[in-house]
């Protein structure tokens, strides 16, 4: 989550206490499986790994092309629900995509006027940008009225979409923001019986295990100022005066507990309490380390006749509630602020409920990660920090290969958990001038990314078209798509053509790239060999003396019942050659003399010839070219 003016690190979070994993599974990169349910049917099963297409709600189907800085709606437009069609879903599933992510679609803070429709203005010194951040949600219960074409009828607009992306063959993802939620939180749509974030919170008191807050006692709060900003961009508006009415003051949702936050805290959201105290100690039982190896059942029964903070509850029936809608699963933003033993609580419900729902978290601290998988009972996890980092970093020259060989062997008994990207919501653009300023140097990182790990594949929406975050929109600067303001995405939006999803307006390298993707992303989804054994190749082809191979190509194998396919991939932005790319005869099940090798992309195939244990056989690489041969 990006939500401050500059990229944010948080001194102040309420530390979670790291549980011993010491005898966790050790679950193999083969052991991925993918569930099936009332949704599917035969023919939209993916028969390889998952793929998951971010789809930025507000942002996806608009097309204006205005792009206003601190555009309102009506001067920059907006995406709806409606925009989502179904020869848009179609192109979505023809990068093979099972799950498509759904970003922005619970209700939170925005600076349109839909008091007609019964919901409360927000006031733009606690909102970011002026679309709002999709990470400040001011409703659970309900759905942005941005994205509707009848704001009245928006939970029904969304509801259809959901059957439509059912319909096309593929999963719906919503986000769930369990750290934090915005600064005036007012559900309108919650069900009977259920209360507001807070309603019944004792504001005297700091901390209390059920309070929804921490609370900054006898002091208001103020908001932040800085020389460097001005909410809505400077422009006047009836509720921006510099000030918010809070008293007391709640905790920032970043941990900040000054009264007035700082301008890059996450100062237009507060931190939601799960019972842990301020001193980090917890006020919950914990979850005994034996727990890391047992069944999803087992973690529900554990909870069952524990009695627990208020906020577990609450944010277990808003994901039951969106389970209830037919959403498949969630992304849950910043997980790693959030207790383990409360994502056990959470996830083991929604299992009980849906075995086959689909859980990614945002984590960021490998020293956790088999933690929030085996004892909070994720699914996936970002892999960021580790192979993201280091493939960003041989995208832009100043990295090694045998390092990103390195960081993923680290992981090597969670790999299938670990999601790869190469861009979302968060990150910067791959053609942005601050990443690599040229999209084809993407390609040898999408097919290594997508085809290393059985784990799933996230593509954001026009990264398959070189999109590159270009517009100055508004609240925070450019390299990333905008996720605070209303926008066009022009090469999405040349894609796009005018609601035909047909690359119409794209440019001859834009109807390339895309293509490219379409070949990469289907080996992942259809090839059963992306869940069988990897091998990487490289130490090997490293070593070849008389070969052009070096720290900027990769080779790996992945294997299975004897079939597979073999990748290599030039980082380089010249042409290699001659390289001798050598296969150990073990890797691919092989015996004879000669092995020919079909190409997958649009490359020739080439032979492989027995030299005692190896199979060997020459080529030449194109500057960014990757070649993928099934044997």
């Amino acid at each position: 989550m990006l939500t401050s003016i500059f990229a944010c690190s948080d001194t102040n979070v309420i530390s979670n206490k790291n549980i011993s994993n010491k005898n966790a599974n050790k679950q193999g990169d083969n052991q991925i499986s993918i569930h099936t349910n009332e949704h599917e049917t035969s023919d939209s099963l993916n028969q390889g790994k998952p793929v998951v297409y971010q789809l930025f709600t507000r942002l996806y189907g608009n097309k204006n092309t205005a792009n206003v800085p601190w555009g309102t709606i009506d001067e920059n437009g907006v995406g709806k629900f409606n925009d989502i069609t179904v020869t848009a879903l179609a192109s979505i599933k023809a990068l093979g995509t099972s799950h498509v992510w759904y970003t922005g679609v619970p209700h939170h803070a925005v600076i349109n006027d839909y008091t007609e429709f019964g919901i409360s203005n927000d006031d733009p010194d606690v909102v970011k940008g002026r679309a709002g951040s999709p990470y400040a949600v001011k409703d659970y219960y309900n759905v942005n009225p941005d994205l509707a074409e009848d704001p009245n009828q928006r939970l029904e607009e969304f509801e259809a979409l959901i059957s439509r992306t059912h319909e096309a063959g593929m999963k719906v993802i919503i986000d769930i923001v369990p750290n934090h939620v915005a600064r005036r939180y007012e559900s309108l749509s919650m069900p009977e019986g259920h209360s507001n974030f807070g309603e019944n919170d004792d504001t005297t008191v700091t901390y209390a295990r059920d309070n929804n807050f921490y609370y900054v006692v006898d002091e208001p709060f103020q908001v932040p100022t800085s020389p460097d900003y001005k909410p809505l961009g400077g422009e006047q508006h009836a509720l921006l005066d510099g000030k918010f009415e809070e008293f007391p003051a709640k905790w920032t949702g970043n941990g900040a507990r000054a009264p007035k936050p700082d301008i890059n805290d996450w100062y237009e959201t507060v931190k939601i309490n799960y019972g842990v105290k301020p001193d980090g100690s917890y006020d919950f039982p914990t979850l005994p380390a034996e727990y890391a190896n047992l069944s999803y059942q087992q973690h529900a029964a554990f909870w069952a006749d524990k009695s627990l903070p208020n906020s577990w509850y609450k944010f277990r029936d808003i994901a039951h509630y969106w389970l209830d809608k037919g959403v498949d699963g969630f992304r849950y933003d910043m997980a790693e602020m959030v207790p383990v033993e409360f994502w056990s609580f959470l996830n083991s419900s929604i299992k009980q409920k849906r075995p086959d729902a689909f859980l990614l978290a945002e984590v960021y601290q490998p020293s956790k990660y088999r933690d929030y998988l085996h004892s909070g009972k994720m699914d996936y996890l970002y892999d960021k920090v580790g192979f993201y980092d280091t493939l960003k970093a041989i995208m832009q020259g100043r990295g090694k290969v045998s390092d990103l060989v390195s960081v993923h062997d680290d992981v090597a008994d969670i790999a299938s958990h670990m999601l790869h990207f190469l861009e979302n919501h968060d990150e910067q653009r791959i053609a942005s001038p601050d990443f690599t300023g040229d999209a084809e140097k993407g390609k040898p990182a999408l097919a290594v990314s997508a085809l290393i790990s059985s784990a799933p594949t996230l593509l954001y929406f026009g990264q398959d078209v070189g999109e590159d975050g270009s517009e100055e929109t508004g609240f925070g600067d450019p390299t990333r798509t905008t996720i605070f303001d209303y926008a066009g995405v022009p090469a999405h939006q040349r894609f796009m053509n005018n609601g035909k999803f047909d690359a119409g307006q794209s440019t001859e390298e834009e109807k390339v790239l895309h293509s490219f993707y379409k070949d990469v992303m289907n080996i992942a989804a259809t090839h059963s060999a992306i869940n069988g054994r990897y091998k990487s190749l490289h130490a090997l082809n490293l070593s070849e003396k008389d070969s052009a191979y070096s720290e900027q190509q990769f080779a790996f194998v992945r294997e299975e019942n004897d079939q597979g396919f073999i990748v290599i991939a030039n980082f380089s932005d010249n042409a290699s050659g001659p390289i001798s790319l050598i296969v150990p005869a073990s890797a691919i099940k092989a015996s004879g003399n000669n092995l020919s090798l079909k190409p997958l992309l649009s490359h020739k195939g080439i032979t492989l010839e027995q030299e005692g244990a190896n199979y060997r056989a020459i080529m030449t690489l194109d500057a960014l070219e990757t070649k993928v041969f099934a044997f």
